[in-house]
């Protein structure tokens, strides 16, 4: 019994469009930060947990009118700053801002935030500083 492979030339339209499809699947989605109206409605009402260099996380209650409550206790920050403080809180066009009574010594941060997959938020700080925190 005799077998004969039979090798066709691939089709250089398909193939390239074959490409394309998996490229276009295996990409990352690129989100928008978010702004205005729909940055406070997204943050209102909600907790942020932010992710600490060294461990753990540090809860942040973003509160219907304008007031922020946070708590370094559970990631151990007690021993370099107030575990507890609170704040005030806005959006200015495209970012969050805070100012908080205590930590930072009262200095005005302001944020870019961009929803990303699994309730989580990349955030960017006015000076260049970033990381990723979860959202309830």
């Amino acid at each position: 019994m005799k077998f004969h492979l039979r090798f066709t030339q691939p089709d250089p339209l398909r193939f390239s469009m074959v490409l394309l499809a998996l490229a276009v699947l295996a990409a990352p989605a690129v989100a928008e930060p978010l702004s205005g109206q729909q940055l406070k409605s997204f943050v209102s009402g909600k907790r942020i947990y932010l992710a600490v260099p060294l461990g753990g996380e540090i809860p942040l209650t973003y509160r219907p009118g304008g007031v922020v409550d946070g708590s370094g206790e559970a990631a151990g920050l007690g021993k370099y700053m107030t575990p507890k403080d609170r704040g005030r809180w806005w959006v200015d066009g495209k970012r969050l801002c805070q100012k908080w009574q205590q930590w930072y010594d009262g200095r005005t941060f302001c944020f870019t935030v961009t929803k990303m997959a699994d309730n989580r938020i990349r955030w960017v700080r006015d000076d260049g500083k970033s990381g990723v925190a979860r959202i309830r």
